[in-house]
């Protein structure tokens, strides 16, 4: 189960947070694999602090020593004892917090790998809504957060709940008055942990949206600062920069007075239990119910919780901010499990995502509609049948449906209602998507290529490369297929980095793909270049394509013509061009605006 968290004053959508019902079940579910490793380190944690409780009983047994004036060789056991106690409970406690520090590590990798998987998954149109803060706050901000909790805190929070209760258990063997004593310091404790947990977890909560929000704000200014500058908006978008940043801050500073409160309280919950302890030990000292030495002994053990409890209380700060992390990413990876669909609206249309080997593949939209929100539609019961091997251009001004129709083709995002198959003579079933948004991932050209294929040999590289008229200028560059590209390493320009898009697709070797404006990025320059890429690339297989220029909708087998979401036209271009409908006057403006930008002879 998710909540949705507040609403930032950016007008996204944010992602939902999972209840803390939710995050425990799915913290449980992340550690069962591993439960022979948690129990066997808590197991070796019990056995340390077990032995470390020797100490105040052996340093009273010192005190009573000297206090009864006996010899010094008396003292020799004892030391020994000290000496013996501190080697064991040093070796065992680095043994166990090395196998919960495992148990953590192993958890938290689990996790990273579970969020990364599903967060890809993600219905396109709820990324959009929600903006890129937010996903990426969590992915950075939330996941750090968790990992330092499960580094550090898991560990200690283990060790320390374990001194507390075997200390409370060794203060209950020497005295059960000196156990009594000792827990007239627990209400305080109490009540300080319930204030700062009532006050901790919203707190924090609403630190990590106010972060993810500064976050997106500082992304739309930076990605659109050509424009910002081109509209004079600067003093705005800065003042907006600061006023979520003050309200970061503001959260931030609100931090700091409730850990500084926590603390304060704690402080007054030690003074009660030792003054009590002491009070005790005088009494019980003087009626003779128990010897110096054990007194000693309940002040040295009562003295030894303050730092398990202190430790165990202070990491509430830590836990409470890592639970407020993890609950975000619970959030996330339920989203992805069970999507919702909107209130009054059928569940979203299952797309198929099997492979399709065969290039015999055929694509039925069957009244397929979607919207990005209530009262937002972009499809209309769309219906459209892509026959085996056919190349189908997609066009229509902006704004007609185009990509959410590809995006939906593809498998990349649902449909609101409606259905979309496809299906293949034989085999497995495969679609790749590629748009003008080509990213180029850091490492060699080879590892890039490979993203598609992993057992490509470089002959299968060097095909692909040449297939899409790339292999010239990839064995041109320093190292060639070696050559590092990416974010560091070597830069490729828009219509070299679409043609190692290009050049994945054709090592996928899907029978159905999907260009949405796959040329967009080259300019003038490379659109002809690219545009006989995309046509190398397509040859043989079923093809959806969003057409940023016409002419690869006379290359096309049909032209099918969206406007507001739904289908006017569809048939071969010529037809259409002679027709006079939407789709010639798509084509005069197209061609006339063309002839206008011409250089003169």
């Amino acid at each position: 189960m998710t909540t949705d968290p507040p609403t930032p004053d950016t007008g996204a959508e944010l992602l939902p947070i999972a209840t803390p019902a939710r995050t425990r079940a799915a913290l449980r579910t992340l550690i069962r694999p591993d439960r022979g490793l948690a129990l066997t380190g808590i197991g070796i944690l019990v056995a340390a602090t077990a032995v470390g409780l020797l100490v105040q009983p052996l340093l009273g047994r010192i005190v009573d020593i000297v206090a009864d004036g006996r010899p010094a060789g008396d003292l020799t056991l004892p030391v020994v004892l000290l000496v013996a106690v501190a080697l064991v409970q040093g070796l065992t406690t680095t043994l166990g917090l090395t196998r919960i520090a495992r148990l953590g590590e192993t958890v938290l990798a689990r996790l990273r790998e579970q969020f990364v998987e599903r967060a890809l998954n993600l219905p396109a149109d709820r990324l959009e809504r929600a903006g890129a803060g937010d996903l990426t706050a969590r992915v950075t901000g939330d996941v750090a957060r968790v990992a330092e909790a499960v580094r550090s805190a898991l560990p200690e929070m283990a060790r320390s709940v374990l001194a507390i209760l075997l200390t409370l258990g060794a203060l209950a063997l020497l005295d059960v008055r000196f156990l009594l004593a000792a827990l007239l310091a627990v209400p305080v404790q109490l009540l300080t942990a319930r204030w700062y947990v009532r006050r901790a977890l919203t707190l924090y909560a609403d630190q990590r949206v106010a972060n993810g929000a500064q976050q997106q704000q500082l992304l739309e200014t930076i990605g659109g600062a050509v424009t910002v500058r081109g509209h004079r908006l600067e003093e705005q978008h800065t003042e907006r920069s600061a006023g979520r940043s003050r309200k970061a801050v503001d959260l931030t500073m609100r931090s700091v007075n409730l850990v500084l409160g926590f603390y304060g309280r704690l402080h007054i919950a030690e003074y009660i239990g030792l003054a009590a302890v002491l009070i005790a030990g005088f009494w019980l000292v003087r009626d003779g119910a128990v010897s110096i030495g054990t007194a000693t002994a309940a002040a040295l053990y009562f003295h030894s919780l303050f730092g398990p409890v202190n430790a165990a209380l202070v990491l509430l700060d830590d836990a409470q901010s890592a639970a407020a992390g993890l609950a975000r990413l619970v959030g996330v990876t339920d989203l992805a499990e069970q999507p919702e669909p909107e209130a009054g609206k059928a569940a979203p249309a299952s797309v198929p995502r099997q492979r399709i080997a065969s290039s015999e593949a055929a694509v039925t939209v069957h009244e397929v509609s979607h919207a990005y929100g209530p009262g937002r539609p972009v499809l209309h019961e769309v219906c459209l049948t892509l026959e085996p091997g056919e190349h189908v251009a997609l066009v229509g001004t902006s704004g007609a449906g185009k990509s959410t129709l590809a995006r939906i083709v593809a498998g990349v995002q649902q449909p609101t209602t409606g259905t979309v198959t496809a299906t293949a003579s034989t085999g497995e079933a495969s679609v790749v998507l590629v748009t003008q948004e080509v990213h180029v991932f850091t490492g060699t050209l080879a590892e890039d290529l490979r993203l598609a294929r992993p057992d490509a040999t470089d002959a299968d590289l060097r095909t692909a490369l040449s297939t899409v008229h790339a292999l010239d200028w990839a064995e041109a560059l320093p190292d060639g297929l070696a050559t590092v590209v990416g974010e560091g390493g070597h830069r490729l320009d828009p219509a070299r980095a679409q043609q190692l898009a290009l050049a994945r697709l054709v090592l996928a070797d899907p029978a159905l793909a999907v260009l949405d404006e796959a040329t967009a990025e080259a300019g003038s320059a490379g659109a002809r270049v690219l545009e006989r890429s995309a046509e190398a690339a397509l040859a043989g297989r079923t093809a959806l394509v969003v057409a940023h220029r016409l002419t690869q909708a006379v290359a096309a087998d049909r032209v099918v013509v969206l406007e507001a979401g739904r289908v006017v036209e569809s048939g071969p271009h010529d037809e259409l061009r002679d027709a006079d409908g939407p789709y010639a006057a798509l084509w005069r403006a197209w061609s006339g605006s063309r002839a206008t930008t011409a250089p003169h002879p």
